[in-house]
This record gives structure tokens, C-alpha cells and sequence, in this order.
């Protein structure tokens, strides 16, 4: 299982900082949730930060858009050193569009499932993503509960990617802790979002073992 730091629950003054403790720990990616204050209440980060970090990290810089109009923030991320970028599957009546255009950028492209999106609302453009986020809490916020029916959702899209071949990665985000990780990781999940867990704990890289050792 790897595993993404959010950087939602970091000390946004010692963001530096925070990502490094992560780095040395043995994470792989670094989420950065870009929010608009429009497809969800939340103001966050934009591209100005990810190019702050970029230069301060070598993890894979994985960027989760909650945004409306996706579209217009795929140039920024891709010059300011994102590595993956995710775009809702209810932000954008053109998801294939998107997709493409994420693709076409050399980016990596990951598709966003709300919880109340069916996993099969996906499945015509599952060929074209390099992972899907199921997202186990509803987005906008950090420190939510994690959703329990989520990980039948993780189940069935592990059980359909086998069926067809497909090469992507299983992303799950919200709630995630050292007992909900083994649930999505025994469901098929590849990839934990974990915030403040980890970066409300003593020992941010103590937090990482454990959701690592959890998930095996």
C-alpha cells in the first residue's frame, strides 16, 4: 500500500517542514487537495503551492481537484511539478475531455468518484485513467468519519479492473486510519490518503508504520 500524506492536515506555516517529516518517513506521494470554494465550501490550496514544495520534494505530487471547470488548472499544475492530477467525475460534464487534456499534458490522469457516484458511472473512460480515487468521506473537509459502504465500492472496482485487464491504481481518501486501511486494502485499494492521522499525531512518521504494517 502506498501511502499520500494530505497535506490538509499539515501546519500550513510549516508546510516544508511537514512534508519532509513525511518524505524521510517512507511516503510515497504528497496529496495536495485544490479546492475553489465553489464545487466544494472549502478555499485551499492552488498551483502556487505546488510549485513551493515542488522544489523541496522528490514524492510523487499527487493533486485531487474539487474544483468546477477543471480544465483551466491543468496547464498551471503541470508547470508548477504536479505528477497526477484528479478531476471529479461531477465537476465536468466533458470527463473524457478532461481526461484527455490531463493525458495529452504528460501528466498522470486519475478519476474522482464521490460517494454517492456509482462506480460504473465510470467505466467508459476506466481504459483512459492511470487511477481512480474513491473518495470515503465526502469531499471538502479533513477529519471526517470513514464511510463503510465505500469499501464495497473498492471491491467492485478491484473485481472490474481484473475482469477487463485494466492497469490503474486504487486510490481511497477520508477516514482512513490503521483499522479502516485494512478494510479498503483487503477490498483492492493501492493507495491511502490519510491526513490527520498522520499530521495530527506526535509522530507523523510513527503513523506511516502503522498504516504501512496495517495494510500488509
Amino acid at each position: 500500500m502506498k501511502i499520500a500524506p494530505s497535506i490538509l492536515s499539515a501546519d500550513f506555516a510549516n508546510l516544508k517542514d511537514d512534508v519532509s517529516v513525511v518524505e524521510k518517513a517512507g511516503a510515497e506521494y504528497l496529496h495536495i487537495d485544490i479546492m475553489d470554494g465553489h464545487f466544494v465550501d472549502n478555499l485551499t490550496f492552488g498551483a502556487n503551492v505546488v510549485k513551493a514544495l515542488r522544489k523541496h520534494s522528490e514524492l510523487v505530487f499527487d493533486c485531487h481537484m474539487m474544483v468546477d471547470e477543471p480544465e483551466k488548472y491543468i496547464t498551471d499544475l503541470k508547470n508548477a511539478g504536479a505528477d497526477i492530477v484528479g478531476v471529479h467525475l461531477e465537476a465536468t460534464p466533458h470527463i473524457h475531455r478532461v481526461l484527455s487534456q490531463i493525458k495529452a499534458s504528460s501528466l498522470k490522469a486519475e478519476v474522482v468518484l464521490n460517494p454517492g457516484t456509482p462506480v460504473m458511472a465510470a467505466a467508459e473512460i476506466l481504459p483512459l485513467v492511470d487511477q481512480v480515487l474513491i473518495m470515503t468521506v465526502d469531499p471538502g473537509f479533513g477529519g471526517q468519519a470513514f464511510i463503510p459502504e465505500t469499501v464495497a465500492k473498492v471491491a467492485e472496482l478491484a473485481a472490474y479492473k481484473k475482469e477487463h485487464g485494466l492497469d490503474f491504481e486504487i486510490e481511497v481518501d477520508g477516514g482512513i486510519n490503521a483499522e479502516t486501511i485494512k478494510e479498503v486494502a483487503q477490498a483492492g485499494a493501492t493507495v491511502a490518503v490519510a491526513g490527520s492521522y498522520v499530521f495530527n499525531a506526535k509522530d507523523p512518521a510513527m503513523q506511516i508504520a502503522t498504516l504501512k504494517e496495517a495494510a500488509r
